[in-house]
């Protein structure tokens, strides 16, 4: 940030100051010559002043006897040397430098000095000069005309009064950034103290400390990026509570079969059981282990979906009926009155979360309807949102067992059961935004008919068909 400032600020006005330096350099160059100008127009009068007119009324002549000591007063410093140069009516040359180079321009139309002058640049014995030339009126007893006086400076003093003004113009332009770049870097120091701070708070922590950062003296620049720290904290501490839970739960979990795995194969080992009977308990232990593991793995995998954002846009329709069709021979084998009822229904859901939510509702309602009962699915919009419904014919939920239903590792008493299934559902739903019900149906004559599992899922935004996006 200081940096930046710093080039923000001191670039423009540098580049500011440099062109304003130019500019005061120019001014001061003019005004040095219109000071020294001054001087030489002063010359010139001096010298007109000693002219006089000879020679005959018919071809008058000019007289001019200046001596070169006349211009000493004139002079500011012995760096610069002034030449002259006076013509006569003719033109020709009357006195001073003969090789000084004769004017060749003409008067300005409308000059600052009341005197028929000009001011001009030139070259005289390899250095530049400043001329000035008047056209003097001389009269005398004999005639008169009109001489042209020139007298020329060297630049010396010239440059270095523009020199010396430029210096002291740029000692001040230097010390104003100079200024400037120290109150920069102190308002920036000053300014950035907090962000310092709160870099120094963070970096002290501990690596396990995912609470949220406390800066109530932070300026309000920086609340917007100490809500979203604190809201990537709050995501970093689910997802470590979850691996942890996830950890904690399956060391838990499968100590017991494990346990039990263990005891039956040192039972087969002594001979205790038939050998067919010892491998087809062992064979039931595996299985349960690897229906918990996999279960166990399953409500992993919605935490991952958690964080990977916007899902893609899917028909439930599709997935409701490619499930019943992969548990069609389960439901046979019971014998179950199955009814399917389907109609399209656009949702945001990955397509393995969607499966895993309606084979965990089918898994427990197959476990828990009797042989030859019926079993209902039914898929419909509501309003904004999409209603699925799997109707058993079993015994209901307990009133006792409903609060702590779809918490892990709380079973419904079926044979064979994890405790996770409800729980997968649970997660699935309210990681895609819905809502998941159990309630027990009424029979007409009273009692409990059977056990509704109702899902809500939004449906998703009108105008994009399903499968727009492709599943993850």
């Amino acid at each position: 940030m200081r940096s930046r400032l710093l080039a923000g600020i001191l670039l423009p006005v540098g580049l500011l100051v440099a062109l304003n330096t130019f500019s005061l350099y120019q001014q001061a160059q003019r005004a040095a010559n219109t000071a020294y100008d001054r001087t030489l127009l002063a010359s010139a009068k001096a010298i007109g002043e000693l002219l006089d007119v000879g020679g005959t009324p018919a071809r008058p002549q000019l007289l001019a006897t200046v001596p070169y000591a006349a211009l000493e007063a004139f002079e500011a410093d012995n760096r610069s040397r002034m030449f002259f140069k006076v013509s006569g009516f003719q033109g020709e040359m009357v006195s001073g430098f003969d090789d000084l180079p004769a004017w060749r321009g003409r008067l300005p139309d409308k000059g600052i000095y009341a005197a028929l002058v000009d001011f001009y640049d030139d070259r005289y014995q390899g250095q530049p000069v400043r001329v000035a030339v008047l056209l003097q009126p001389v009269s005398g007893q004999i005639g008169q005309g009109m001489a042209t006086i020139q007298v020329a400076e060297t630049l010396e003093l010239r440059q270095t009064l523009a020199r010396q003004v430029l210096l002291d113009t740029l000692w001040r332009q230097a010390a104003l950034l100079a200024v400037i770049a120290v109150v920069v870097w102190a308002v920036v120091q000053q300014a950035t103290r907090p962000v310092r701070q709160l870099s120094e708070a963070i970096e002290a922590r501990e690596a396990d400390d995912l609470s949220p950062i406390e800066a109530p003296q932070a300026p309000r620049e920086l609340a917007p990026l100490i809500a979203a720290t604190n809201h990537a904290l709050q995501r970093q501490a689910r997802l470590l509570a979850h691996q942890q839970r996830f950890v904690r739960d399956a060391s838990h979990q499968l100590r017991t079969p494990l346990a039990v795995l263990k005891l039956q194969v040192q039972s087969a080992q002594r001979g205790d059981l038939p050998p067919q009977q010892a491998l087809a308990e062992i064979g039931h232990t595996v299985d349960g282990a690897t229906r918990l593991a996999n279960q166990m793995l399953a409500l992993a995998k919605v935490e991952q979906l958690r964080q990977q954002g916007d899902a893609p846009v899917l028909d439930w329709a599709d997935t409701v009926r490619e499930v019943a069709l992969d548990l069609a021979p389960l439901i046979a084998d019971a014998g179950l009155d199955f009814e399917l009822d389907t109609q399209p229904a656009p949702v945001r859901g990955h397509v393995w979360a969607l499966r895993e939510l309606v084979r965990n509702l089918l898994h427990n309602a197959l476990k828990h309807s009797p042989a030859g009962g019926g079993l209902q699915v039914r898929l419909a919009a509501d309003g904004a949102e999409a209603v699925l419904t799997v109707a058993d014919s079993g015994p209901g939920i307990a009133d006792a067992l409903r609060p702590r239903l779809m918490q892990p590792f709380v079973g419904g008493g079926g044979p064979g059961s994890t405790g996770l299934g409800l729980a997968i559902c649970r997660e699935i739903v309210q990681q895609l935004g819905g809502t998941l019900v159990l309630d027990n149906r009424p029979a007409a004559s009273g009692g409990i008919a059977g056990l509704d599992a109702v899902v809500r899922l939004p449906l998703a935004a009108a105008g994009m068909p399903p499968g727009d996006n492709p599943a993850g």
